[in-house]
């Protein structure tokens, strides 16, 4: 068993991870040392720990060639979960283009790389970053916000960033999205969770504002869910920990957001004592 463990954050999420003191308190009733610290931090002994967990890592994008960097140092240093290979492949969403040819329900997504003319779809869409947390710059736009919405996308590409466009679903709004959790491959539990993108704006904070309750998952919803994670796990083995947030399309059929493998919350809140006892059980194995 795990007995001395790494909680890899960074300096501006401390105090603002949901999941942190729950899962700690499990982790210490097991018998396992943590030390909650970040990444970026060159004086870390990362040899001296067996484990070391990204969890809130959240301004990686912004520091991605530092952040590769790290990832190489500490693989070799220690062991890193998610692994190296499973986090270079999700740290860009072009991986859901993967996930769709091997057929999963995914949203509809195209990519607009730097270089490329953006032409913008019918309808209200949204745009964000394809390496990107915490849906900061991210924004929805409509017909009459074109000029707006062109500006986005060269302020990303300027900073050397290909960009997303998703359509806006109805049902997001309306009823939200649905993180399903998955610990060493197997489902664990799931949250509903309503967030507001701004139209035409950003968002400056660390992650955008989150309402977040139980959900108990529908088989469809089970099912997208369980094949998105039989993708990952035929490729790298599976991960200890993911995350996979589904949608309502507007013909009504569940599909995949996103694949969260790097450093996703795992709303341990809402997966109650079970979850947080299972989180602890599959971190220090």
């Amino acid at each position: 068993m795990i007995t001395r463990l790494a909680w890899v954050t960074t300096g501006a999420a401390r105090g603002l991870d949901d999941d942190e003191p729950l899962a700690l308190a499990a982790l210490e009733r097991i018998g396992v040392a943590v030390d909650i610290v970040d990444w970026a931090d060159p004086d870390v002994p990362w040899s001296a720990y067996d484990r070391a967990i990204l969890r809130s890592a959240w301004d990686y994008p912004e520091r991605l060639p530092h952040f590769r960097r790290w990832l190489r140092s500490v693989h070799e240093a220690t062991d890193l979960q998610n692994p190296i290979d499973i986090v270079e492949w999700n740290l860009n969403k072009h991986y859901l283009a993967e996930l769709s040819r091997a057929g999963v329900p995914t949203t509809p997504t195209t990519f607009v790389e730097p270089g490329d003319r953006f032409e913008p779809p019918d309808g209200e869409y949204v745009l964000k970053p394809a390496v990107g947390a915490g849906s900061r710059d991210a924004a929805w736009y409509g017909s009459e916000k074109v000029t707006l919405a062109e500006a986005h996308v060269h302020r990303l590409h300027e900073r050397g960033r290909s960009v997303l466009v998703q359509p806006l679903l109805a049902s997001v709004a309306s009823e939200g999205e649905w993180p399903l959790i998955y610990l060493d491959g197997e489902y664990s539990h799931a949250a509903s969770k309503r967030v507001t993108l701004p139209e035409a704006g950003a968002i400056d904070d660390l992650f955008a504002a989150e309402i977040n309750v139980a959900h108990v998952p529908d088989n469809d919803q089970l099912a997208v869910a369980d094949a998105a994670i039989d993708v990952v796990s035929r490729r790298f083995g599976a991960p200890l920990y993911a995350r996979v947030d589904l949608v309502r399309d507007d013909a009504g059929r569940t599909c995949v957001l996103e694949l969260e493998l790097v450093e996703p919350s795992l709303f341990l809140p809402q997966g109650g004592f079970d979850a947080i006892d299972r989180m602890a059980t599959v971190f220090a194995a």
